[in-house]
């Protein structure tokens, strides 16, 4: 392949409730440098288990450990996140959910996107974060 593809999977597996058939990765490493990451969910990456049902920061905890485990698989860490998109459900969940973020890009400084969306791919997801990275020339 051209590019590094971290965890592919199909998606008829990791949504069998719904009649899908998608060859996808979680994260793609392209010329060597630029790590583009799925948007992550409150999914336990090996299982496809939901986490944090019902519950905002436990969701956030859980998306932002799968980000930080995904660049970590790319080779790189969070302090190479430039950019990262939240996907909100509700806005009342906005400051948790930011705050929680917060805690796992300390110091980083990446430019930050967010929207609220009507829904996400599963209905008891509340938050979905995308991440894209650069990492340094060696």
């Amino acid at each position: 392949m051209i590019h590094k593809r971290i965890r592919p999977f199909n998606t008829a597996k990791t949504y069998p409730e719904q009649k899908l058939d998608n060859d996808l990765a979680q994260a793609v490493v392209a010329r060597g440098a630029t790590v583009f990451l799925r948007g992550q969910c409150p999914q336990d990456l090996d299982t496809a288990e939901d986490v944090g049902i019902g519950d905002p920061v436990a969701q956030t905890h859980k998306v932002m450990q799968n980000i930080r485990q995904l660049m970590q698989e790319a080779g790189g860490g969070m302090e190479h996140v430039c950019k990262l998109v939240v996907y909100l459900t509700d806005i009342r969940h906005r400051e948790p959910v930011y705050r929680t973020m917060g805690e796992y890009i300390r110091g980083v400084h990446p430019v930050c996107t967010g929207l609220v969306v009507v829904a996400l791919a599963r209905p008891t997801w509340l938050v979905e974060i995308d991440a894209t990275a650069v990492l340094p020339d060696d």
